[in-house]
């Protein structure tokens, strides 16, 4: 077995020390850091975001597959630094203005990671004000909301409504998730996309980035 299909095999099992210690052998044995990254790390979170779409393997496992890619990249991010290498994209992400649940939002964010997409994390009872500030400040081009609470759902609104009014919309493409947002939510607040899992998140996120 080649070594980035181990490194790939061991982060689908969490097996953190391991990955970064294969990491480690990989830079050693004269690997490019953006070909271990793509072919061993995003490889191996690929699977996982595939299993969890279909019920496979659960939270639980996608966090402990991220703690172990997020250990590989410690070691690796010094290499893609110094190689100039880009992430694929930015993007935003945080829990609208008044919601406090981070589950979702941390578990796409992993996801979106796991793709090779720099995530700025706003956090949670993120306003509309700040996704803005957030996008522009950073040059993200995608802005990811999240609600989990009818009431807050509409602040999702405001989050389009803001961009518009600051005619930054055709700048961003803004995807809305959590479990009462739905497809036709989505089209009527004006957003471009909607996704019921983060696995979808990140797989819509990437596409977007590529078009």
């Amino acid at each position: 077995m080649s070594i980035l299909n181990e490194i790939s095999e061991n982060l689908q099992k969490g097996k953190a020390k391991i990955v970064k210690e294969l990491c480690v052998k990989a830079i050693e044995d004269g690997l490019k850091a953006d070909q271990i990254l793509s072919e061993g790390l995003l490889s191996g979170m690929d699977v996982i975001g595939v299993k969890f779409k279909n019920n496979e393997v659960y939270v639980p496992e996608v966090l402990i597959a991220a703690r172990a890619m997020n250990m590989g990249m410690e070691i690796l991010k010094p290499y893609l630094d110094e190689g100039g290498a880009q992430p694929l994209g930015k993007a935003v992400i945080g829990t609208v203005k008044g919601d406090l649940h981070d589950i979702g939002k941390n578990l796409v964010k992993m996801m979106l990671q796991g793709k090779g997409i720099e995530v700025i994390d706003l956090g949670v009872d993120v306003s509309a004000e700040q996704f803005f500030e957030g996008a522009k400040a950073n040059g993200a081009t995608l802005v990811c909301c999240s609600a989990l609470l009818t009431t807050t759902m509409t602040e999702m609104k405001a989050v389009v409504d803001l961009f518009e009014k600051e005619g930054y919309r055709d700048k961003v493409k803004i995807m809305v998730g959590g479990a009462p947002v739905t497809e036709a939510f989505c089209k009527s607040i004006g957003a471009d996309c909607y996704t019921a899992d983060a696995a979808s998140a990140a797989e819509s996120a990437k596409a977007f980035l590529l078009a």
